[in-house]
């Protein structure tokens, strides 16, 4: 059973920067697509950013493109989330999920992690 953990949520101002892990065990991740879902209070959850196995094929979704950057180190199970200029409407609990193929579908994902808050203040 793969188990995903996210961590390096927290609090920041208005322009600033975090970054996101989802660390994988259980089992390896490298065969898996991953991404990165998120949802804020009262809203359902989207997509944010999704990166193949073999992490050369990367998508996002048009509000965070350009300054989101998903990346993966497979030799660490680790997936990444490094957000920039973030504004007060990125805020939501951030998931990490994994899954045969990659999506911006979360019903193609059969793995998710509990989630990280984020919280942007303005």
């Amino acid at each position: 059973q793969l188990q995903l953990v996210e961590s390096g949520g927290g609090l920041v101002q208005a322009g600033g920067s975090l970054k996101l892990s989802c660390r994988a065990s259980g089992r390896t991740s490298v065969n898996y697509a991953m991404a990165w879902f998120r949802q804020a209070p009262g809203k359902e959850r989207e997509f944010a950013a999704a990166i193949t196995a073999s992490g050369t094929v990367k998508f996002y979704a048009e509000s965070v493109k350009g300054r989101f950057t998903i990346s993966r180190e497979n030799a660490e199970n680790t997936m990444y989330l490094q957000m920039n200029s973030l504004k007060p409407d990125d805020t939501a609990i951030y998931y990490c999920a994994a899954g045969s193929i990659g999506s911006r579908d979360a019903a193609r994902y059969d793995h998710w992690g509990q989630g990280t808050q984020v919280t942007v203040s303005s």
